[in-house]
């Protein structure tokens, strides 16, 4: 008898996952290497004392007053604001995204990205009994806009997912693929929601729009965030979108009750008190990512432009090898993406240093070996 009675088609699979090794230096997972400062853990810390007091009772279901605060927070990348009915949390842009998913994807229906890209979409799309299309983007990881436009039109997806930074590439969208796709998904009945998600947006460089500024024009369009990166808040799990009030009130039939805590909204509230503080290493990072991108080139390696907190690079006949031989020397990358490629997230200067210290070794080792 065969136990236990999963779903087949999850039957033999691996969970996501992200290694969690300790080791000196951990650049596998785009987390911000600065944390928050004791004025901020003092705030948080009372902000969740407080709450404390009334854990008895249900948190407030509709998470009014962080809406307001991510509202304001996102208000600050448009000139056309956003409203506290325009915006939706949950427990990680994860939770967000599987949200979408259960609410315009399910049987009968189609999610649709553009390889490579981030890894757990097709996880939503499978989790939610949803049909997964993958296209392809080019040699340098843009899209043909016409070409997946026309994929677009040709499959009729409900939900298409266009990370912008990509991840694992780092490749931004320009404001106009946003544009031709959400007017190819708006094209048939009924018509599909086209997700950007900025989840390294803080990211990006100087002149790149948020596709925030596209929300009055494409009543299709969803903007999703995450406080995990630019915001140094990865363990608070908190993510948010941007979209068309019905669009959220869509959400609201198939989230759970009461799904925020009462702990994780008082934290998150906190920690946007002190968002100059949280996101003020946002150009320091930028600028150790240049320095990185510039390094890895000088060494005869293809690095992928990138507006993210990570750098993908390669390309290597055995990437795990090199993996490996960067682990043996304490430094912790992501083995993820195309074949031959890796990926770094961006660390502190020394945590960068060791890296680079580490990545020398690696390069130099076969050479030796050949002597």
């Amino acid at each position: 008898m065969t136990f236990p009675p999963i779903r087949e088609e999850l039957r033999g699979l691996e969970p996501y996952g992200a290694p969690q090794l300790d080791v000196p230096v951990q650049l596998n997972t785009n987390e911000n290497p600065y944390g928050p400062s004791e004025a901020c853990v003092a705030d948080i810390a009372a902000s969740v004392a407080e709450a404390a007091r009334g854990l008895h009772r249900y948190p407030d279901r509709e998470h009014v007053a962080l809406r307001t605060a991510l509202a304001d927070y996102l208000s600050q990348d448009t000139p056309h604001g956003v409203a506290v009915e325009q915006v939706w949390a949950a427990n990680g842009s994860n939770e967000v995204m599987l949200q979408l998913l259960q609410a315009f994807g399910g049987p009968g229906r189609s999610a649709l990205s553009f390889a490579p890209t981030y890894s757990m979409y097709p996880e939503y799309a499978r989790d939610t009994s949803t049909a997964w299309v993958q296209g392809r983007r080019a040699d340098d990881f843009s899209l043909d806009l016409d070409a997946a436009a026309a994929l677009v039109r040709e499959h009729r997806p409900s939900v298409v997912l266009l990370p912008s930074p990509n991840n694992p590439t780092g490749t931004a969208l320009p404001p106009e693929a946003v544009t031709v796709l959400c007017e190819a998904a708006a094209s048939y009945e009924p018509q599909g929601l086209v997700v950007v998600d900025e989840a390294y947006g803080e990211f990006r460089r100087a002149g790149v729009p948020s596709a925030l500024e596209l929300l009055p024009t494409h009543r299709n369009l969803v903007v999703t965030r995450t406080m995990s990166k630019a915001f140094a808040a990865a363990g608070l799990r908190l993510g948010y979108l941007a979209a068309d009030p019905a669009i959220c009130d869509a959400i609201r039939v198939v989230r759970l009750p009461y799904h925020l805590s009462a702990v994780t909204q008082a934290a998150a509230l906190a920690a946007l008190r002190h968002a100059p503080e949280l996101l003020g290493k946002v150009d320091e990072l930028r600028a150790e990512r240049d320095r990185t991108v510039t390094w890895l080139r000088e060494q005869g390696l293809q690095v992928a432009d990138s507006d993210a907190n990570f750098v993908l690079f390669g390309t290597f006949v055995d990437r795990h090898a090199v993996w490996q031989g960067l682990l043996d020397r304490g430094v912790l990358v992501r083995e993820v993406g195309p074949d031959g490629w890796l990926r770094v997230s961006v660390g502190t200067p020394d945590e960068m240093d060791a890296f680079k210290h580490a990545m020398t070794d690696v390069l130099i080792q076969p050479m030796e070996e050949k002597r």
